[in-house]
């Protein structure tokens, strides 16, 4: 893209709930569109819904996007946005486009109830359309004010306000041609009775102040797409370009929307979640490419296309975000995570971190291992005598990373043992485990006395 063409692009997320892997999709693939082309990154909180919205849920936004490593050009609340939204709806109000209405919800449900015992879509109507400023007088004398509606372009007839078939059809950067019949929509409500402002009405306001290029949001909002469409052109806003990316299901196929609470971005940095792992992973799962780590997110971003987002559901799976978190400490350097080592009274320094760092899913399991290394521990003696006769020709201090095949060949000569039975009781004796780190590399860390100890059957 060209300077003039760099793109503006948002993250709108709703501060009424922690942000969770649903919303994390959105915000990581606008973050690497906008990285890749030079672009910027919006942090836009919807948040004009006052009773929901949380100043808590605001900070805690920021702060797991920061953990992530997502930094965002610019900030904007809707709540200060309100006399901008009254002037565009006075402007929608004085061209027609936005028409009053009346109608109780109980008024509406019992006209929904009717046209589906007909068999009718439970569409709106149109009646206020349909009524005079007498009445429409009338109905505000009784004390009614009303709500309003975006009168959708679906018709041209001037002797009735049913609508006809009518197609609004946009280029999508994931799915292709998009065609949407708003024929069969209602006409959407825009502001409630309240004078309070609906999504589809003031995010379109703000796209369009803000100059948004592109909008790559899920799927679930394509029909949301046709009616902005509409409201765009009844403002004369230029479009933006809209990417539509499938949504997420768990690993067993089902939708996940009813387990996102379970999935907060702050539960899983609580469970052990490394940040680049899981941006790895909430961009890459339902894309053609594989999902592997990266050394850093600028260089994740740098093989990004949205030509590359798949119209399939993306499979989230926990198991595989461990695995993949797994990974990536597996080339984790020591300096990366002494801080957190420190925190958790991990000893050893560079080597133990070495040395335990391919047999661990978190950070937190290395505490296991350095309390195996450290801290007093009963070993488990599968053969008595083999044990014995290790610890009789188990050498002399200073120990190194050889220190372990000089010795086992040793042992094996004295005892004849070879292959698991000779292994298996060396690392029950010495760690208490079937498996984990090489014992090369533990050996030196465990010490002489305590090896001797635990082969001779003592909690050391």
């Amino acid at each position: 893209m060209t300077t003039a063409t760099r793109p503006v692009v948002r993250f709108a997320p709703s501060p009424t709930g922690k942000l969770h892997i649903g919303n994390l999709r959105p915000a990581i693939l606008n973050w690497l569109f906008a990285k890749k082309h030079g672009g910027t990154f919006i942090l836009r909180f919807d948040d004009t819904d006052l009773e929901r919205s949380k100043e808590e849920h605001v900070a805690a936004a920021r702060e797991d996007l920061q953990w992530l490593g997502l930094t965002w050009d610019r900030e904007e609340r809707q709540s200060l946005r309100s006399a901008r939204y009254g002037e565009i709806a006075a402007q929608l109000k004085a061209s027609g486009h936005l028409y009053p209405c009346y109608e109780a919800e109980d008024e509406l449900d019992r006209r929904r109830k009717r046209q589906l015992a007909r068999g009718l879509p439970p569409t709106y109507d149109r009646a206020s359309l349909r009524l005079t400023a007498a009445q429409r007088s009338a109905l505000e004398a009784e004390g009614r004010k009303p709500y309003w509606r975006f009168r959708l372009k679906n018709t041209d007839r001037t002797d009735s306000f049913d609508p006809v078939p009518t197609l609004v059809t946009w280029p999508d950067l994931v799915r292709g041609d998009q065609s949407v019949d708003v024929g069969s929509l209602s006409d959407p409500v825009l502001i409630r009775a309240d004078g309070s402002c609906l999504y589809t009405f003031t995010t379109v306001v703000d796209d369009w102040d803000f100059g948004i290029t592109h909008i790559i949001r899920g799927e679930d909002h394509v029909t949301n797409t046709a009616v902005q469409i509409q409201i765009f052109e009844a403002l004369g806003a230029p479009l933006p370009q809209f990417a539509h990316h499938s949504l997420l299901v768990g690993g067993d196929g089902q939708a996940l929307s009813k387990r996102l609470g379970s999935l907060s971005l702050a539960g899983m940095r609580a469970d052990g979640i490394e940040p680049l792992a899981l941006a790895c992973h909430a961009a890459l799962v339902g894309t053609s490419d594989p999902i592997e780590i990266y050394p850093s997110l600028q260089a994740l971003s740098a093989t990004f296309d949205v030509s590359k987002l798949s119209r399939a559901p993306g499979r989230f799976d926990l198991d595989d975000l461990f695995g993949l978190n797994a990974k990536l400490l597996h080339t984790m350097p020591f300096e990366a995570v002494a801080p957190r080592l420190e925190h958790l009274g991990v000893g050893g320094g560079a080597p133990f971190w070495m040395a335990v760092r391919s047999n661990i899913r978190i950070v937190a399991d290395s505490k296991m291992w350095w309390d195996i290394v450290a801290a007093p521990s009963l070993p488990v003696i599968e053969n008595a005598a083999f044990c014995a006769s290790a610890a009789a020709i188990l050498p002399p201090e200073p120990w190194d990373a050889a220190t372990w095949d000089r010795w086992t060949t040793a042992v094996k000569a004295s005892t004849g043992l070879k292959g698991r039975a000779l292994f298996h009781p060396l690392r029950l004796a010495l760690t208490g485990r079937d498996a984990g780190p090489e014992l090369k590399t533990l050996l030196p860390l465990i010490g002489r006395k305590r090896a001797l100890g635990r082969l001779s059957g003592e909690t050391t």
